[in-house]
């Protein structure tokens, strides 16, 4: 069994090394090759081969490397020491480290949620080609429908298993309740007729054995539970109160924090009803974008200009954590409404499912999907007519996902959002901007194209251009050298060329004649083999950065 753990230490260890220790026996095996050659002991040497052999984990930190890279770690990072990174990068070790588990089972609980579109569908692939069974937890609806077969649907302390994946098993799920209707609506009717029936003749002696057996009937009908109608949760953004046709936007600028640039010569214009989601994978750029936006960061150059009767609301990534403990909602919501009476308050509120005394609890207790919830009711409250939303699915489920897409779906302003949660992107968003290697331009195509992109781009020969399409705002010249093709054939050949002569080394170690006089043919070919790794590490390293140029 394979499972994420939950917490990392601060190792000193390096990344690659962490998740290389995921496959145990593999990285024992290494580690004793490793011991074995310091002492110069070529029997335990050519133990440590033969053990590698048998696992086939010659290509162990190959596939280590594929994973680090596959969720979004560059090759740069790989050798960095595990207490390096913050608390979101070291899920994703974890994550990967898990992956590199031999198992016949694997446990995932929300995957997703420390991850950017790109890894989430990197991952979505890996998936698709583990040979094992995998149990997963995920609010993340496309995602569900990728990788599973089954739904088990906990309910009311039950649990029942679906055939299908996430969309087959609400059709499922919603036929079922309509046929608990019908028979709970037929079995009310069947009671009204036998209590009917008791009222009037339980007073005869003629008909009392008759109205006695019928309210036995009735007694065991009792218990016939009534269909749950499972209430849809429902939340909206007011209209705003003015929508001006040009909102807002930045001309020629550099972004990013004091002398570091992160995005240059950005051209972004947010017109009415534009509705925009920012593609990319993290650390690229895209809440730095959202700040240059909000004002939230000052532009290193170039000019970011809005509308006078411009009004952002802005979700950001910390949002969240910035509610005030000990306070409620109400308490947040008269702080940006003052003077306004209490029972309108608590109407509002409880538009946005926080009902009666509920409204007058502290946010102390309340769950991360809670205090999200509370943090895009005081947003709606502005009635903004541009919203800025970086990943605010990270602490809903499922239900408020579903609300929250709706109410997007139907806000007449303007919207800029970041999210790995693809339903919420497809059904709210229009246009996309991909932001990347230090630009943002739009991408021509829709998420299953960009999907697509990426793959094509990860395995293909030549990387292909991104799909640049005139769109409603000015197009980014993208930044620095296309890829070169013949020198990417070369690169990819040479790796090829380098695995080769590992293999041939390897299994040249692996034969026992080799360590007979002394062992010095297998001195000399371990030194080599140690001269090959290294030059192919390097190799691998020069093609990933082909491909990430």
């Amino acid at each position: 069994i394979a499972s994420v753990a939950q917490e990392t230490p601060a190792l000193d260890d390096p990344a690659l090394d962490f998740v290389l220790s995921g496959d145990a026996a593999v990285y024992a095996a290494i580690a004793m090759e490793r011991d074995a050659m310091a002492r110069e002991d070529w029997e335990a040497v050519a133990e440590a081969h033969h053990k590698l052999e048998e696992l086939g984990g010659y290509d162990a930190t190959a596939r280590a490397g594929k994973l680090l890279h596959g969720l979004g770690f560059t090759p740069d990072t790989h050798e960095r020491a595990v207490k390096e990174f913050s608390g979101g990068w070291r899920v994703r070790l974890n994550l990967a480290r898990a992956l590199m588990t031999p198992s016949d089972l694997l446990l995932l609980d929300e995957p997703t949620n420390h991850l950017d579109l790109d890894a989430v569908l990197w991952l979505e692939q890996w998936l698709l080609k583990y040979p094992g069974t995998l149990l997963l937890i995920s609010h993340d609806r496309e995602f569900l429908d990728e990788v599973t077969t089954h739904t088990l649907h906990l309910h009311d302390g039950k649990g029942k298993l679906y055939t299908g994946d996430y969309t087959a098993f609400e059709r499922q799920r919603a036929e079922h309740l309509r046929l608990q209707q019908i028979t709970h609506e037929k079995v009310q009717a069947e009671r009204a007729h036998l209590q009917s029936f008791i009222d009037r003749f339980s007073a005869s002696a003629a008909k009392a054995k008759q109205a006695q057996s019928r309210v036995k009937r009735l007694a065991k009908m009792q218990n016939t539970e009534a269909v749950r109608v499972e209430r849809a949760l429902r939340i909206e953004f007011p209209a705003p109160a003015k929508l001006p046709h040009a909102l807002l936007r930045i001309s020629d600028a550099d972004c990013g924090y004091g002398n570091h640039v992160v995005l240059d010569n950005i051209r972004f214009v947010l017109e009415a009803g534009d509705r925009v989601a920012l593609l990319g994978p993290n650390g690229a750029g895209k809440s730095t974008l959202v700040k240059s936006l909000v004002g939230e960061i000052p532009l290193l150059s170039g000019e970011r200009g809005g509308h006078p009767d411009l009004r952002i609301g802005y979700f950001a990534q910390h949002t969240v954590e910035s509610l005030k403990e000990g306070t409620s909602p109400i308490d947040h919501l008269g702080e940006i409404a003052p003077g306004v009476a209490t029972q309108q308050l608590r109407d509002f509120l409880g538009k946005w499912n926080f009902p009666g005394d509920r409204a007058f609890e502290s946010v102390d207790g309340f769950s991360g999907g809670e205090r999200a919830r509370l943090a895009l009711a005081l947003i709606a409250w502005r009635k903004p007519n541009v919203l800025l939303l970086d990943e605010p699915t990270n602490h809903l489920d499922l239900d408020m996902r579903e609300a929250l897409a709706e109410a997007l779906a139907s806000f007449d302003g303007a919207i800029v959002m970041v999210s790995h949660d693809r339903h919420l992107i497809g059904l709210v968003c229009e246009t996309f901007w991909r932001v990347a290697d230090g630009v943002a331009q739009p991408f021509d195509g829709d998420l299953d194209a960009y999907a697509v992109w990426l793959r094509t781009r990860d395995s293909a020969a030549e990387k292909p251009k991104a799909p640049v399409a005139a769109a409603p705002a000015p197009k980014t010249a993208s930044k620095g050298p296309k890829v070169n093709a013949h020198k990417l054939a070369q690169a990819e050949a040479r790796v090829a060329e380098l695995e080769s002569k590992l293999h041939t080394l390897d299994l040249d170690l692996a034969d026992p004649d080799k360590y007979t006089g002394g062992g010095t043919d297998a001195a000399a070919l371990s030194k080599q083999r140690d001269q090959v790794a290294a030059e192919l590490a390097k190799a691998e390293e020069a093609l990933l950065g082909l491909y990430d140029a």
